[in-house]
């Protein structure tokens, strides 16, 4: 019987500039050959797992951290956040004067002053994560398809990230949104640089249940592949938890094992010593 591998994308199977190493897509392609099935689970819409991923050859992909769970081109869930509730956080988040994109199976749809906002944040992201040339990052070289001008009211959205000019933003976007889940992201050692809204009880773990279930799948033939917090509760859910090298702390103190890092073949490393290839 062939193992279910769940593996995040930024920070495990791509690095923090996109960069997919060659030994991780023969990794996962020589598992699949050897009988296991392999799915994305990222915190990326469907907009943003470009054709290079899908290249590799997967079975399906779980998105927006749980929003969305797709087997085979078939669509096993999907929750996004209400026409009514985007249209209340657009409004707070321009009433606050901060910069957002919303994240859409569609597109990504960026604020009006999102390009000229969050360079600095987005820069300061790809610096944490190790990029050298990080000064040199622009908005629309990390979100290549984002869409500028877009109407903002949309009934299409699976999460919200905005820029978090200090962390205050966060406290009080939260308090704002009770109904909605909430969290943050950043880049190494997790500070926060962006906080994110979704729909409430949404996690990768989750959006497992539900794909183990419509595959009716044991939970005992999974393995988790993740590098920050986000991904802990995915980690704790399968069968066993692979950590990244380059991962923050608290991912790799409560993982099964710990790789080496994601631009160091960690991921195909893991498939070794995993006896998956």
């Amino acid at each position: 019987m062939g193992k279910m591998l769940f593996i995040d994308v930024d920070g495990t199977l791509v690095d923090y500039d996109n960069n997919l190493p060659a030994s991780a897509v023969k990794a996962i392609r020589k598992a699949r050959e050897n009988g296991h099935k392999v799915y994305i689970s990222t915190g990326r819409s469907k907009a943003e797992v470009y054709q290079n991923i899908w290249d590799i050859g997967l079975d399906g992909m779980i998105g927006g951290n749980g929003s969305y769970v797709e087997a085979n081109s078939h669509i096993v869930m999907h929750q996004m956040i209400t026409k009514e509730q985007c249209k209340e956080i657009v409004d707070w988040l321009h009433h606050r004067g901060l910069a957002f994109y919303l994240e859409s199976n569609n597109g990504l749809f960026a604020s009006e002053k999102f390009e000229t906002r969050a360079v600095v944040t987005i820069q300061e992201y790809s610096k944490r994560k190790g990029n050298d040339d990080a000064s040199r990052m622009t908005i629309r070289k990390v979100f290549p398809e984002m869409i500028f001008g877009g109407h903002l009211y949309r009934d299409d959205v699976n999460k919200v990230s905005y820029v978090l000019d200090c962390y205050q933003d966060f406290i009080d976007t939260k308090e704002r949104f009770p109904e909605l889940e909430s969290g943050t992201w950043g880049g190494k050692n997790e500070e926060a640089l962006f906080g994110d809204l979704g729909v409430k009880g949404i996690s990768k773990a989750n959006a497992i249940e539900h794909l183990l279930t419509y595959l009716n799948a044991d939970i005992s033939d999974t393995i988790a592949f993740g590098d920050a917090k986000i991904d802990i509760p995915m980690l704790n859910y399968c069968a066993y938890g692979v950590a990244m090298g380059s991962g923050g702390k608290e991912i790799k103190e409560m993982a099964d094992y710990v790789t080496d890092d994601v631009d160091n073949d960690g991921l195909y490393k893991a498939f070794v010593k995993l006896n998956l290839i």
